[in-house]
């Protein structure tokens, strides 16, 4: 059973960054993708960005050019950098991986972007 822990939340201003760590209880070679998914107050859960093993990567339009999603392999750790952070970013943010025809999800960590 593959877990996921989450971590990096927390309460930031506008327009300044953090950095959400997710870390896989298994190595990460077998992953055919990764993403991270946010729920914001009200609203459904949406994708944010997306990266496969094919070397893939998206982004929605609302985060694209501030947010960065990346893994070390070596740490079994998948990240997301959040800058120039906005309020309509605050939510819940959920890491998401795909293994063979399986999806796993952490825990969630809560972000909550001030004006």
């Amino acid at each position: 059973h593959v877990q996921l822990v989450e971590s990096g939340g927390g309460l930031v201003q506008a327009g300044g960054s953090l950095r959400l760590s997710c870390v896989v209880s298994m190595s990460m070679s077998i992953i055919n993708a990764m993403s991270w998914y946010r729920q914001a107050p009200g609203k459904q859960r949406e994708v944010i960005t997306t990266t496969t093993s094919g070397g893939t990567t998206n982004y929605a339009e609302s985060v694209k050019g501030r947010f960065t999603i990346s893994r070390d392999n070596a740490k079994n750790t998948m990240y997301l950098q959040m800058n120039s952070l906005k309020p309509d970013d605050t939510g819940v943010y959920y890491c998401n991986v795909n293994i063979g025809s399986l999806y796993y999800w952490g825990q969630g960590t809560q972000v909550i972007v001030s004006s």
